[in-house]
C-alpha cells in the first residue's frame, strides 16, 4: 500500500468486528456494530503552526488507537479492496499502551 496521508492526518486499519456480546449471543453480519479501534498504517508529517513551524504527531505508525467513531463513518476509503480510515490526530480519543 502506498499512502502517504497530509498534515496531521493518519490512515487507520479498523479492528474486527465483535461477532459476539460479553454474554455470548452470536451477532449476525448486519446487526453487528463496527469497531472504533484499529491500527495506525501511515501518518503525515505533523500540523503547522500558525509561525509556521511543524509539530509532530503524538502517535506513530503501530500504534493501537480507539478513534472518535462518528468521524470515522465519514471518512472511510478503500484501498485494494480493504476499507481504510482517513482521520485528522484530533479524531483519535486514546492509545493502547503494552
Amino acid at each position: 500500500m502506498n499512502i502517504r496521508p497530509l498534515y496531521d492526518r493518519i490512515v487507520v486499519r479498523r479492528r474486527e468486528e465483535e461477532t459476539t456480546t460479553a454474554g455470548g449471543i452470536f451477532l449476525p453480519g448486519a446487526a453487528a456494530e463496527k469497531s472504533s479501534a484499529g491500527v495506525i498504517l501511515a501518518v503525515g508529517e505533523g500540523r503547522i503552526l500558525s509561525n509556521g513551524d511543524v509539530r509532530p504527531l503524538a502517535v506513530k505508525v503501530g500504534d493501537r488507537v480507539i478513534f472518535n467513531k462518528y468521524a470515522a463513518e465519514q471518512n472511510a476509503i478503500s484501498i485494494n479492496g480493504e476499507e481504510l480510515l482517513v482521520l485528522g490526530e484530533t479524531d483519535v480519543l486514546a492509545v493502547f499502551e503494552d
